[in-house]
């Protein structure tokens, strides 16, 4: 699935959602467009004030106003209705642009934001310069822009691009509007498919599900209805099986069951099972899917698995590719094969001033003897120094040492352990456009040890790309915590590799050292892990603050963040403090919390720009997230979780710029702005493989499904220096007595030990 459906934002003025007296049908309303009071980009619908040119009061129209600009001409069907709280309204049904003809409404009309590099002060110039003769010259006779003071031709090009390109994305959104596709999503489907955009969505509606990040299975099952597709065309119920199986995937199953597949797509599809089963049947004919028996619980009897074909062929070749790795005579760093290991140890202890313990050792001859190795262990265990004696000692026989993690803070943090240069598992890989990864099998990485840490968040197809870069005869070291959440994507690879019978070999480290048992949060961190309560009194490090109601664990958990955590410990609330929820929506979720912690840290103030996109607002100082993979941005791309501070905000050239974690500025058009989400507080799934000096961890009994003990270790890990529980006991009990829901369905164990 290309991306998550946007939801739409309800009760704001004069939304439909209000008592409003019986309208009158058929009416047409013209005048121009003053100004929009509040518009919902992910759903078109607009509360707008109309001037009609008759003298008097604007007009209110309310409706999905799809693209339209202030000082637009517009020419409005619908009918006329009244709202108890905001009086007389126009409700638009659609509507037709007619464009400005007085000086006034082209000087609004051209500053609107409406084509991208022409604000209201470039507008003004155009204006005065041309007259009311500026829209025919934008039209007609674009060069002679430069006629213009200081408008030069590479911008007065740009300008005629970005003219002709609104033209023709008004000309698809006068058909999407008939199709309920909002403003955000009718541009994105124009620049997906261009001049077939209306083809596509006429004869193949659920295409836009796999290509259109923003549209999933259920709006292009609305688009497709309303261009007739028929409720049980095989058309629709391959693309809800194949729907159902991304819903999965994005639950982190690398397949589903067949018997668990039809039944949850005739639920979403609602039409026979026999239909189902056999369109299913044609999916698998046609190669949309692959269907293989594997083994089940019961050995006896297989499990019929129906796997989406990115993620078998990922499962299958990452199994074969370790095998291969592990099996191969070459050997990249041979040294090693009869080195003395008691005179390697002392040149260490020389080297690092400090002695290994039994469990290090052994993980330090494993990951420098075998060509595949994993090693796991909690807080305070060593992972660490053990990372950084196995790199010590292959550079000290000259080789060549690659460190990848897969965040931009895991890297930041591995470069400072090991003192050597780290890149994130996509930057290293060189991941291009549409994903594909610039070193593989047949371009592997120059490198003798390569070296991940964070290995619990690697995903399936990650995990396949970074096997594939690994030459033979290479050793690749994988270092995670098994006991954390599993990764965002599909997948358990780091559980599969340790699984019992797989081949990989592999040091789990359980020894917690004297001076991390000193600090709370790696104490309370094993307690956790161990099914007991933390300890949250007379502790320096770790703190719990008691409240039963959603509503004011999300007021407190604010003034702890932006007042007393400051005042206290002198940490900035921007930076240094990341609040970790276990679920985004409730009073006490991250979206939530967000607006909340938004309006403390960064409020807005006159003469701040700031952006509006959908429900959010963002400005200048706003930390923020990225929500999914975009090979096209940055240097080499711009990848889910990736976190930032919006540095700065160009309402003329209508981009919003990132400074990410990884100290690069990443430039967003406005459309491209469902990209972003404010980060002031994640879930505890984005917070993998980031690592903060200060985690502040709200639990309410609202988000009881989501209390449990992985999600909780793997919060209070990602603190450095400090934990601040808010919440109630009753939700911290849960939490900790909890474990979890069960494995995902993945296949990858099972390919190991049969290779």
């Amino acid at each position: 699935m290309a991306g998550r459906e946007p939801g739409a934002v309800r009760g704001q003025p004069g939304a439909p959602n209000g008592q409003v007296s019986a309208p009158a049908r058929g009416a047409v309303l013209e005048g121009t467009l003053e100004r929009i009071t509040f518009a919902n980009e992910e759903t078109g619908y607009t509360v707008a004030r109309v001037d009609t040119g008759r003298g008097g009061d604007l007009v209110t129209v309310v409706g999905a106003l799809l693209g339209a600009q202030p000082g637009e001409a517009l020419r409005m069907r619908g009918r006329w209705g009244s709202h108890p709280q905001y009086g007389r309204q126009f409700h638009v049904d659609d509507y037709a642009t007619v464009l400005p003809a007085t000086v006034q409404g082209i000087r609004r009309y051209l500053g609107s934001g409406l084509i991208k590099g022409i604000g209201p002060k470039l507008a003004e110039k155009i204006v005065e310069h041309f007259g009311t003769a500026a829209l025919d010259v934008i039209e007609q006779e674009p060069q002679r822009l430069v006629e213009v003071p200081k408008l030069g031709p590479k911008r007065t090009r740009l300008i005629a691009e970005a003219w002709e390109e609104q033209k023709a994305i008004k000309e698809v959104m006068v058909f999407l509007q008939g199709v309920g596709v909002s403003t955000s999503l009718a541009v994105k489907i124009y620049k997906q498919y261009t001049d077939d955009a209306i083809r596509v969505v006429k004869e193949e509606p659920y295409r836009l599900a796999g290509d259109v990040w923003g549209i999933g299975f259920k709006t292009a099952d609305t688009i497709a209805k309303a261009v007739g597709i028929p409720h049980d065309s095989p058309q629709r119920v391959k693309a809800g099986l194949q729907f159902t199986l991304s819903e999965s995937t994005g639950e982190g199953n690398c397949f589903l069951p067949e018997t668990e597949l039809i039944a949850e797509a005739v639920k979403i599809l609602t039409v026979d099972t026999g239909l189902v089963i056999e369109c299913l049947a044609e999916l698998v004919e046609e190669e949309g899917v692959v269907r293989e028996e594997i083994p089940g619980e019961d050995a006896e009897v297989p499990t019929a698995a129906i796997y989406l074909v990115p993620f078998h062929r990922a499962e299958v070749a990452l199994a074969a590719q370790l095998t291969r790795l592990l099996r191969t005579s070459a050997d990249r760093m041979p040294a090693f094969a009869s080195v003395d290991w008691d005179k390697a140890m002392g040149w260490l202890r020389r080297t690092t001033g400090a002695e290994l313990a039994e469990g290090q050792e052994r993980a330090v001859r494993l990951a420098l003897t075998e060509k595949v190795a994993v090693l796991t262990g909690g807080p305070g265990c060593g992972k660490s120094f053990t990372v950084r004696s196995i790199v010590e000692l292959a550079r000290a026989k000259r080789a060549k040492v690659v460190l990848a993690a897969p965040t931009g803070r895991a890297v930041k943090r591995l470069t400072e352990l090991t003192g050597h240069e780290a890149a994130t598992v996509h930057r290293l890989l060189q991941l291009q456009p549409g994903g594909d990864a610039a070193f593989d099998r047949d371009n592997p990485l120059d490198a003798d040890l390569v070296v991940v840490d964070e290995a619990s968040m690697l995903d399936l197809l990650l995990a396949n790309k970074l096997a594939k870069a690994v030459p033979a005869g290479a050793h690749l070291l994988l270092v995670g915590d098994v006991d954390q959440l599993p990764s965002v994507g599909a997948g358990e690879v780091l559980r599969d590799l340790l699984a019992e019978g797989t081949p990989i070999p592999h040091v789990g480290l359980n020894e917690v050292f004297r001076q991390a048992a000193e600090s709370g949060v790696v104490t309370n961190a094993h307690r956790i892990n161990a099914g007991e309560h933390p300890r949250t009194h007379g502790l320096d490090d770790f703190f719990l603050f008691q409240v039963d109601e959603p509503d004011v664990t999300a007021e407190l958990t604010v003034d702890v963040v932006a007042r007393r955590i400051p005042r206290r410990f002198g940490l900035n609330p921007r930076t240094d403090v990341q609040v970790l929820a276990p679920m985004h929506r409730g009073p006490a979720g991250a979206g939530a919390l967000n607006q909340l912690l938004q309006d403390a840290i960064t409020p807005g103030r006159p003469g701040l720009p700031e952006r509006r996109f959908g429900g959010r607002v963002f400005r200048v100082g706003d930390k923020v997230t990225q929500i999914r993979n975009n090979y096209d941005k940055g240097a080499s791309g711009v990848f889910n979780g990736t976190q930032g501070v919006v540095s700065a905000l160009d309402e003329e050239a209508q981009t919003l710029t990132v400074r990410t974690d990884e100290d690069e500025d990443v430039d967003y058009d406005f459309a491209e702005l469902d990209e972003l989400v404010h980060a002031y507080a994640v879930t505890i799934h984005r917070s993998q493989g980031s690592e903060y000096p200060c985690v502040v961890i709200p639990l309410t009994t609202s988000a009881w499904m989501m209390l449990q003990r992985n999600l909780l270790y793997t919060a209070v890990t990602r603190a450095k220096k400090l934990v601040v529980l808010v919440g109630s006991k009753k939700a911290l009990g849960q939490a900790v007595r909890a474990v979890g829901s069960g494995r995902r369905h993945t296949a990858l164990d099972h390919r190991l030990r049969a290779a």
